[in-house]
């Protein structure tokens, strides 16, 4: 393992262990999502009214409903003309932030009532075709948004009001029925709202009530409020209790199989740290890493210095026929190899050829190849001169 991976790895482990410690030691903050689930033991939650229900309200059996009204009671229902009725009795209890009945389930509602069954529901707004059906209306007063106190209108469930701050609904009912409906509780500060009702169908009837926070554990297990729940369930009958779960039975739990993980905010933060810390290690480390290649000096070429050494050589011994005669062999070879003209013969018509194959200047051809004639037969007054002036007609054409 290389040191820089150690160093990485340390450093996180140590990092994830501080974040670890300091979250440790911080309260955990309070949830106050309202999500009306049985499963949740948070504010909001019922867990607390789920394990009592069956102790407060003492039912012949408790059915737990966990699919739409229409989908259960349908079942129970005997078509028979002879019968035609339902095959079972009780009432339908449903509390929840707000109703998510479908239409076909508001409707077997009705009718489950309709046949002498009671019906309880309890949440903030109501579905509009139930209003509807027992032609009442309700409003929002924003005034009760932050505070107002709860009582009954029945003096016998005695005069105390309970006063309440957390989860609170503003919808009251503002137009009832008053020949046929009853009023069963109230809200406000100054001045009363219904909140609670009675409503006949038929031959069965339904329970309104627009605070469902009152069911949630933390008015349960606050001061008194829980007496205020009890009153509130007192007027359901005896008897069979179909209670509606049917999205509220997870609640807010996440079926991610991290959630485990994701509801400790110290095992969250460890997570997204191990998450962002090798994010940055493969960034760091993307590249492929290798023994740095050394620099390898290319030989010289050492031709061209060898030459330089053996043409100073010469020059020095004073040997400039040779250097001459070496000249004109390099030079007549390059021109055979290059412009494939035979050199036997270095006359006009070979200077001619070499002339249009090359482009060069024609006089500078004359002079040059001149003076190599003069040169092979021996016509010079100086060596020296002559090795002067061939090699720089050569380099001026040539080169």
């Amino acid at each position: 393992m290389h040191n820089s991976l150690k160093i990485y790895l340390i450093l996180m482990v140590v990092v994830l262990a501080a974040v670890i410690a300091l979250d440790s030691s911080t309260p955990k903050p309070i949830n106050w999502s309202p999500t009306y689930s049985i499963n949740d033991k948070i504010p909001f939650g019922m867990y607390v009214f789920d394990q009592e229900l069956k102790g407060i309200l003492k039912p012949d059996t408790l059915e737990t409903i966990n699919v739409t009204p229409y989908e259960y009671f349908d079942d129970y229902y005997n078509y028979d003309s002879l019968v035609n009725s339902y095959t079972t009795s009780g009432t339908f209890i449903a509390v929840n932030d707000f109703a998510d009945f479908d239409e076909e389930s508001v409707q077997e509602l009705l009718y489950f009532s309709s046949h002498g069954n009671t019906v309880f529901l309890s949440m903030k707004s109501l579905p509009q075709m139930l209003l509807d059906s027992l032609k009442i209306k309700f409003k929002s007063n924003f005034e009760m948004n932050e505070a107002s106190t709860l009582w009954f209108a029945n003096e016998k469930l005695g005069p105390e009001k309970y006063f309440i701050t957390e989860g609170l609904g503003t919808n009251y009912f503002s137009e009832i029925d008053t020949l046929t409906t009853t009023v069963l509780g109230y809200q406000g500060n100054d001045k009363a709202f219904a909140n609670y009702i009675k409503v006949p169908y038929k031959q069965g009837h339904f329970l309104l009530h627009l605070q469902p926070a009152v069911f949630t554990n933390f008015h349960l297990l606050k001061n008194k409020h829980s007496d205020y729940t009890e009153k509130v369930l007192s007027y359901i009958p005896k008897g069979n209790i179909f209670w509606y779960t049917k999205g509220i039975t997870d609640g807010h739990i996440s079926q991610n199989p991290m959630r485990f993980i994701f509801s400790q905010p110290a095992l969250k933060a460890g997570w997204y740290l191990f998450l962002i810390g090798m994010t940055v290690f493969i960034l760091f480390n993307i590249k492929r890493k290798q023994r740095i290649v050394p620099v390898i000096t290319p030989l010289e070429n050492t031709t061209i210095e060898f030459t330089k050494t053996i043409g100073n050589l010469y020059f020095q011994e004073g040997n400039h026929s040779t250097i001459i005669d070496k000249k004109i062999i390099y030079l007549l070879d390059k021109i055979r190899r290059e412009y494939l003209i035979d050199t036997n013969v270095l006359d006009d018509k070979f200077v001619q050829k070499l002339q249009l194959k090359t482009g060069k200047n024609r006089e500078d051809l004359n002079q040059l190849f001149y003076k190599i004639n003069q040169h092979r037969k021996g016509n010079f007054e100086s060596v020296e001169n002559d090795l002067v002036e061939i090699n720089t007609l050569i380099e001026k054409i040539f080169n």
